[in-house]
């Protein structure tokens, strides 16, 4: 067999991750430079790839690869598997290139038998530990191999330390534990319908087959899916001869890290048993002591172990987590890896090893996870109160940051409850435009349907609000004011706490704490300003939105919504008058009430940008989004046309679409009506002026976005309204303004004839969130629904409205760009849908040579550091 499927611990190195797995590389790298490892061998990742694409099995050639290994395991330690002079005993453990942790499933003490239990109990002197590495060996095979649930095991353990009158396992005797062996081994037999295996080889094969498999496991994959882990690496398979910890009160077991992992303080952090093996201590069965006790039972081996941390941390530059054991007084190293981190810690842990000379400030950069600095910008609950309060439900975390407050059902109620001082939580099948100022209100939203990129999503994460969307678990009754979740009924008035960064959902109120920026959060950001290529703006739509993006370092608004200006309660009425009006001239004097509404908050917007760039996209939704829909409403309405109800009953019938997504909206309002868009350039190009005036040090350029263009037609006839309106206001003020007109590419046929658009444009921004769903033809709000099932059946590994899709949708991005730039090599290349805040979709930006990333104000740190990310790799 050409291919090496097998590695002893001897043979790897550190750099080897992507086939033996990070704990098999480490494993070999700890070998290399000398410490203390029991030794083994690594089964690599491509056994893993090819047990599956083998119909989930073992091929001949591989186990005799792995057979040949055990027998150089058998050189190396001097013993023999299933021999009853010298027993080897392993363990099997799984290790993928990502640490998965708690994810994948180890077996200890493999190679175990009532024969060879005997041979360890005479030769040891001590049956206790002989009986215990059995019954545990039982018990983790039964669970992780065969799936007999644990809750069996413990309930027959739990059983027997009441019998004999004891609270601890430890208590238990020789004679206790393999009396409990012997009920383990009942129940397995009466759970699977044969023996439990005596022999070593096919216990060993069952092993690393359930290894294999635990890669496919519900856990494993949503893991996976929250981390961007591909499915196609699999995992390796490492197999260690075994130290004991469990052999008496010399020894133990523990896990530590070199570093705090949460706060980054440079201390020695962890916990340490006597008596015990690394289940126990990772599993919480028993309550370890502070690894600083270790000093006083095993001095010698904690002075070695604290020699140990520091080679560590010296060799990989970066805090370690590792896991040890003592037997008879002697150290072992199980495993290393770089530790799991809070994100204050990540970045106060990143500036200190850049003060020490351990790593330069581009490494530093590089080794924060870009994604956990959103939960630094928001409140979060108070972690003593949260470990003690049941979840009662979960859903997508939509939005980071805690809430918790008084169930409300609607925008209103959320707006009147918090005018007089109420905290509330907003609960609502989904949202929409109209729920704006509600969700403004609300201290967070939980909604029964829509995706990540849901308007109560996307909205939400502009204003930095706490959201958890599409708890289809929730049974809603909105008409009496209460849903049923978890089997309770909630109503209005009651207590509720949302966790937008878990997506948990729990009954009461968790205080929160507010989120503290320190000041290693500056530093790191301002390292990552000098690496990065691409720009980053934010998607804001009021001056509050656009200050607070600019104190997180935004140059620029990429998007700013016009609609959502006009849902205030003394605009509505205008806008509506609009869509009711029968001739232009009376359109055109509804839509002058507007005028200077919008001008007074573009010059707010501008102001806040302080003379950076902003593009401000024209009316975009389907008019329908704007009509009443209560009848008192309505009635006010046709008093304020002179209409009769019915007449404007008709005008809003009239307005329904079978699909508004895809209607009467974007240019097509502006083709259809080009008066709308003569206001809107009105109101962009004065308020501009206005600003210049203000502030002569600025160079105020608007850029006028078109949505939803199709056709190069359309643009043409947008932007000669445009033109037009804007040039006799800057001729009529005496200025020499400067102004981009560009469009969004965000149906499929934009991006295909992107050479011709770009003949008409200053500028092309993607709106990656529409560009998805025509390209997928399926709708975000509706796609929760099936997406479940597509990544059960490794159809979708990623959700492609929160990842861009870079194989299709990405093809169209990729393409639009290199035939816009070739027709006209001055284009403004950028992206203003959610994907601009995702840190692998900036990476592709970034190759696809983008000028900038727009993102929701708190996303905006987020893509700075994934933009210097990429340019920092792409150097390599």
């Amino acid at each position: 067999m050409s291919k090496k499927y097998v590695y002893l611990f001897s043979e790897g190195n550190a750099n080897m991750r992507e086939l033996l797995g990070g704990k098999g590389a480490n494993l070999a790298e700890m070998t290399n430079i000398g410490l203390p490892v029991p030794q083994g061998f690594t089964i690599t990742t491509e056994a893993c790839t090819q047990y599956y694409e083998d119909g989930q099995k073992i091929n001949d050639g591989i186990q005799a690869e792995i057979m040949e290994y055990i027998t150089k395991l058998e050189g190396i330690t001097g013993k023999k598997f299933g021999d009853l002079e010298n027993p080897l005993l392993v363990s099997v453990r799984s290790g993928a290139r990502a640490s998965m942790p708690g994810m994948m499933d180890t077996i200890l003490n493999l190679g175990l038998n009532e024969d060879v239990v005997d041979v360890l109990a005479k030769k040891s002197g001590n049956p206790r530990w002989a009986w215990d590495c059995y019954r545990r060996f039982i018990q983790m095979y039964s669970d992780v191999v065969m799936e007999v649930g644990k809750k069996y095991f413990e309930q027959l353990i739990d059983q027997m330390k009441e019998a004999r009158g004891v609270t601890q396992d430890v208590e238990l005797t020789a004679d206790d534990l393999k009396e409990l062996a012997g009920q383990f081994k009942a129940e397995y037999k009466s759970k699977i319908g044969a023996d439990f295996p005596t022999d070593p080889k096919e216990q060993l094969m069952g092993a690393i087959k359930a290894v294999f498999r635990s890669w496919d496991n519900p856990r494993a994959n949503v893991y996976r899916r929250d981390n961007d882990i591909p499915y196609s690496w699999g995992t390796a398979v490492n197999v260690q001869s075994m130290a004991f910890g469990n052999m008496g009160d010399d020894c133990g077991t523990g896990v530590a890290f070199t570093r705090n992992p949460a706060t980054g303080e440079k201390k020695l952090f962890g916990e340490f048993l006597t008596n015990a093996q690394g289940e126990d201590v990772v599993a919480g069965i028993r309550t370890p002591m502070p690894i600083s006790e270790m000093s006083e039972k095993f001095p010698e081996a904690f002075a070695q172990f604290e020699k140990v941390c520091k080679i560590l941390e010296d060799h990989y530059h970066d805090m370690q987590d590792m896991e040890f054991t003592v037997e008879n007084g002697k150290l072992y190293m199980l495993q290393t890896r770089n530790g799991k981190r809070t994100p204050a810690a990540a970045l106060k842990i990143a500036c200190d090893l850049v003060d020490g000379g351990m790593i330069d400030e581009k490494q530093a950069v590089a080794m924060i996870d870009p994604r956990t600095l959103d939960t630094l910008l928001h409140p979060q609950f108070d972690g003593e109160v949260l470990k003690k309060t049941p979840v009662i439900g979960s859903a997508l975390a939509a939005s980071p940051g805690a809430a918790c407050g008084k169930v409300v059902f609607s925008a209103e109620d959320a707006k009147a409850w918090a005018e007089r001082g109420e905290k509330v939580v907003l609960v609502r099948l989904e949202t929409s435009p109209e729920d704006i100022e509600g969700m403004k209100a609300a201290q967070g939203i939980l909604t029964v349907r829509g995706g990540m990129t849901s308007h109560a999503a996307v909205v939400a994460r502009g204003m930095g609000k706490c959201c958890v969307s599409g708890c289809g678990a929730i049974k809603m009754d909105e008409e009496n004011k209460q849903f049923e979740l978890s089997g309770k009924t909630f109503h209005e008035g009651d207590w509720l706490s949302i966790d937008g960064s878990t997506g948990k959902i729990y009954d009461g109120a968790i205080p929160t704490v507010d989120a503290s920026i320190g000041g290693e959060f500056g530093r790191v950001m301002g390292w990552a300003d000098q690496y990065r290529r691409l720009k980053v703006r934010t998607n804001a739509d009021t001056p509050h939105d656009a200050a607070q993006a600019r104190k997180f370092g935004a140059e620029g608004i990429g998007l700013c919504r016009t609609e959502h200006m006009f849902f205030d309660a003394d605009r509505i009425p205008a806008i509506r008058r609009m869509i009711c009006s029968d001739t232009v001239e009376q359109r055109e004097a509804a839509l002058a009430v507007l005028e200077p509404m919008q001008q007074s908050d573009f010059e707010g917007i501008y102001e806040a940008m302080e003379g950076l760039p902003v593009t401000i996209r024209f009316l975009d939704p389907p008019l329908h989004e704007f009509v009443p829909t209560e009848e008192a409403d309505i009635e006010l309405l046709a008093k304020d046309m002179g209409k009769s109800v019915a007449e404007i009953k008709a005008i809003i019938a009239g307005l329904h679409e079978f699909n508004p997504m895809m209607g009467h909206r974007g240019c097509r309002l502006a083709v259809t009506y080009p008066e709308i868009a003569a206001m809107q350039t009105r109101a962009v190009i004065k308020a501009a002026l206005n600003v210049q005036a203000k502030h002569p040090e600025w160079t105020m350029v608007p850029e006028i976005m078109i949505p939803l263009v199709g056709e190069v037609k359309e643009l043409a006839y947008v932007k000669k309204v445009v033109v037009e309106t804007a040039d006799a206001i800057i001729k009529e003020a005496g200025s020499n303004m400067k102004y981009l007109v560009g469009t969004m590419i965000e149906i499929p046929r934009a991006a295909l004839t992107a050479d011709e658009i770009a003949k008409q444009a200053d500028f092309f921004s993607f709106g990656t969130n529409d560009l998805t769903q025509m390209t997928f033809g399926f709708s975000r709000d509706d796609a929760g629904k099936f997406l479940d099932a597509y990544y059960d059946k490794k159809i979708y590994e990623n959700d492609p409205f929160a990842k861009l899709d870079q194989t299709g949708v990405g093809k169209l991005v990729d393409m639009a760009c290199k035939m816009g730039r070739a027709t006209n090599p001055e284009l403004h290349l950028g992206v203003c849908g959610e994907h601009g805040g995702d840190p692998s979709s900036v990476e592709f930006f970034h190759r696809t040579g983008l000028d900038y990333v727009s993102c929701s104000p708190f996303r905006v740190p987020i893509a700075r550091l994934a933009a210097a990310q990429a340019a920092i790799k792409d150097e390599k």
